[in-house]
């Protein structure tokens, strides 16, 4: 091989080398680039709720809880020491504030809706005081820890003492259950009227009644609460919010009436229904099932046989509570919410005298009546059949989505 040949092979082996590495640096770097772009995007994932929840708690300057860290709550709960209990939401643990102060813990597990839930919990409670409402002490707030601070309720919540006989062994007094029930009517009642912004709380029902030393009630939980303007009078929701056999049926089939405060007002109706019931209830929890035990209830109370409910050696003073339960809740759980009374009304009837209440209309799982009176001008035209079957669409779906 003569030189001129040699030294043009060096140059091609050169320039293929000088090739070979650029395309392999351009290779590195480029899955280096893309490399940290992932790592980016799911770090921006999974701060979104964060975030969210930051922008929310940086433009509220009227919050009274206070912001911990979460060294804080880790020493407030002795490292999560003592569970009180576990939900869907996450796990709640006993502890004690800077001041000595027993509270309740709740670390949030999982968010919804870009930290949704726990926006929702702060922004309702974290602005007002009423004693029928949970207090919220505090909360902590970091990119992957989020917890709720309450004041800590000693007689756990209402469910132990209406599903049982309660932890002590000891029934609840019809007595207790009258104070109960005004108690939270009077929460409701506040976040409904005595807010500037009217709150409907959408998830009311014993397991959410929590009692403090004296067997005050209070009303807690408020993931799923909504503000809206007080002269408003209906709500738009994209999904249905509750719990089955506490859920007011306009909340799973919309043409039964509008969305309002009166969703509430139903929760609340089943809630006397399951204080009633006791035990009875504990394994009802579809909605058509719950239809049915007002109606059987209904007709025990219309013929004045309320000793067929089994509820024991009772005085009658006892018996006018059991049976002024069942009216106002009656009342409260009617299908078409118009026919509902506010929790202003409810109060009244609760408080008041026996005598004063009328019995209401009898519950029905088919009301041709309430649709009849929700769809004015189309219903002019329809036949018995057409709202038979209509009727009957609106029972298949709600057993649909309780046995889902």
């Amino acid at each position: 091989m003569n030189s001129t040949n040699y030294f043009l092979l060096v140059n091609v082996v050169n320039c293929a080398l000088i090739a070979v590495r650029s395309i392999a640096a351009r290779a590195i770097v480029g899955t280096i680039v893309l490399f940290v772009f992932v790592i980016c995007k799911c770090r921006r994932r999974h701060l979104s709720a964060y975030d969210t929840i930051e922008e929310f708690l940086q433009s509220q300057n009227n919050l009274m809880p206070i912001r911990y860290s979460y060294k804080e709550i880790q020493k407030m709960t002795n490292s999560f020491k003592e569970k009180l209990g576990k939900g869907g939401y996450g796990e709640v643990y006993k502890g004690k504030s800077r001041s000595g102060h027993l509270v309740a813990v709740k670390m949030l597990s999982k968010a919804k809706g870009d930290g949704q839930d726990f926006i929702n919990e702060v922004a309702t409670i974290g602005r007002i005081y009423h004693v029928n409402v949970v207090r919220l002490v505090g909360f902590c707030a970091t990119a992957s820890k989020r917890a709720l601070v309450y004041d800590y309720m000693p007689n756990g919540s209402l469910d132990k003492y209406i599903f049982s006989e309660g932890p002590n062994g000891i029934p609840l007094s019809w007595e207790k259950a009258h104070e109960i029930a005004i108690g939270v009517a009077q929460g409701i009642a506040y976040l409904h009227e005595g807010c500037n912004m009217q709150i409907l709380h959408f998830d009311i029902k014993p397991h959410n009644i929590l009692l403090d030393e004296d067997f005050v009630p209070k009303v807690s939980d408020f993931g799923l609460a909504k503000l809206y303007p007080t002269k408003k009078n209906t709500v738009t929701l994209t999904a249905a919010k509750g719990t089955i056999g506490y859920m007011a049926p306009e909340l799973i089939y919309s043409k039964i009436g509008r969305v309002s405060y009166k969703a509430d007002v139903y929760s609340f109706g089943q809630l006397l229904l399951a204080m009633v019931g006791r035990g009875k209830l504990n394994a009802i929890t579809d909605h058509s099932s719950r239809v049915y035990f007002s109606s059987w209830i209904y007709e025990k109370v219309n013929r004045e046989e309320e000793n067929d409910l089994d509820l024991g050696d009772i005085t009658e003073d006892e018996k006018d509570i059991v049976r002024k339960f069942i009216l106002v809740a009656l009342w409260c759980v009617q299908w078409a919410p118009a026919d509902r009374p506010s929790m202003h009304r409810v109060l009244e009837m609760l408080e008041g005298d026996l005598m004063n209440i009328e019995l209401p209309p009898k519950p029905v799982y088919y009301p041709q009546d309430s649709f009849a009176r929700d769809q004015k001008s189309s219903d002019e035209d329809t036949t018995e059949d057409s709202t038979i079957a209509l009727c009957e669409s609106v029972a298949l779906e709600i057993e649909q989505l309780s046995n889902s």
